[in-house]
């Protein structure tokens, strides 16, 4: 009963001053308590802020070349099984087609560091969304760049950019990477994004191989000092062509209890139910929204090539993981208890920062 307290008492300080300690954070990752009243509070506090609204994302997977070598991906550049492919620019156009057809207001360009891409083909494709459709936003999520170019995909027309940190300890980044991308590097792109007045979303792997709890901690304190508007977080998912092949999945349970946390933490953040939840358990992204996420991101890329963008294993591509299948989307998360509302789904104004503790 004493340890349950406890627990509630964590709780309940959490969602009212949006902040523990350190310590704190860390009893309430390490707790091995049932989590229905972490789950509770969060639920509490999105519907609060954001009703039973859940946004969609139609997201266009436009290249599988990546120049980087991260030791958890399955696109990295030395993985020799992989079978590349990139969308052009009428490829992709034709891919927001249909998503406007079916009732997407965001479209989600997201691809490996593909050299090809330059800033006047990203412009250009950028720019041709933006005429075709000025009601809908544009988010991309294409790695590193010089904040110039940054600037020219914003004078385009993209008004957001997803670029997850991963993990924001440099000891634990150099585990994940190779020698010749840097932590410091990473951080300084999202000050860069948020400068020139993207709407910015981060985030991290949950189990990624060699993470502490410590790391989770650092995690959140980072995203604390960025407060971005979206934050996304989803299990670690291995793949048999990458060094980290005999490493173990991410925790299901980890993902939804540090969802909730970053609930708790940032009410306003837009944070989405990832397909990697989908991926791990069967009714993952249903409950990931019940444990405080509230946005969904269905496959807008060509049927063709959804299997081909493999970050990780047995990734869910088809079905309800499908844009066309939106019905299907919309019965899951109806099931779920929320619905989802066809709108850009801004951030909610009025955040507050959380005070340091």
């Amino acid at each position: 009963m004493k340890k349950m307290l406890k627990k509630l008492d964590l709780i309940q300080k959490l969602a009212e001053s949006g902040n523990l300690t350190d310590c704190e954070l860390k009893a309430l990752l390490q707790s091995e308590d049932d989590d229905s009243q972490l789950f509770k509070a969060a639920d509490k506090v999105r519907r609060e802020v954001y009703s039973d609204e859940v946004y969609i994302r139609g997201l266009i997977e436009f290249t599988n070349y990546c120049k980087n070598n991260c030791y958890y991906c399955g696109i990295r550049c030395s993985n020799k099984n992989a079978v590349r492919y990139r969308l052009d620019r009428e490829d992709i156009l034709e891919c927001c087609r249909e998503g406007y057809r079916l009732g997407f207001r965001t479209f989600v360009l997201q691809g490996g560091e593909d050299p090809y891409y330059t800033d006047e083909i990203i412009c250009d494709i950028v720019s041709s969304i933006r005429e075709l459709y000025p009601d809908c936003a544009i988010t991309l999520s294409i790695g590193e760049k010089p904040k110039a170019s940054y600037k020219a995909y914003f004078d385009a027309g993209a008004n957001r950019y997803l670029l997850r940190h991963e993990t924001a300890n440099e000891e634990h980044y150099g585990k994940l990477h190779p020698a010749s991308m840097s932590l410091k590097n990473r951080k300084q792109c999202l000050y860069n994004l948020k400068d020139i007045g993207y709407q910015v979303g981060s985030g991290f792997m949950v189990g990624s191989p060699y993470q502490t709890v410590d790391n989770l901690i650092q995690d959140l304190r980072f995203l604390q000092d960025l407060q971005p508007d979206m934050i996304g977080i989803g299990p670690y998912i291995t793949h048999k062509d990458t060094p980290f092949a005999e490493y173990e999945n991410g925790s299901l349970a980890m993902t939804l209890r540090l969802i909730s946390i970053l609930r708790l933490m940032f009410p306003y953040a837009l944070i989405p139910s990832t397909t990697a939840l989908g991926t791990i358990d069967t009714q993952g992204r249903e409950l990931g929204l019940k444990a405080g996420a509230n946005v969904v991101m269905p496959n807008l890329s060509p049927v063709k090539v959804r299997k081909l963008y493999s970050l990780y294993e047995n990734k869910i591509c088809t079905g309800e993981e499908a844009a066309q299948c939106r019905g299907c989307l919309e019965r899951r998360v109806e099931s779920a208890g929320y619905r989802i509302v066809t709108a850009i789904g801004n951030v909610k104004k009025g955040c507050k920062k959380a005070k340091t503790v």
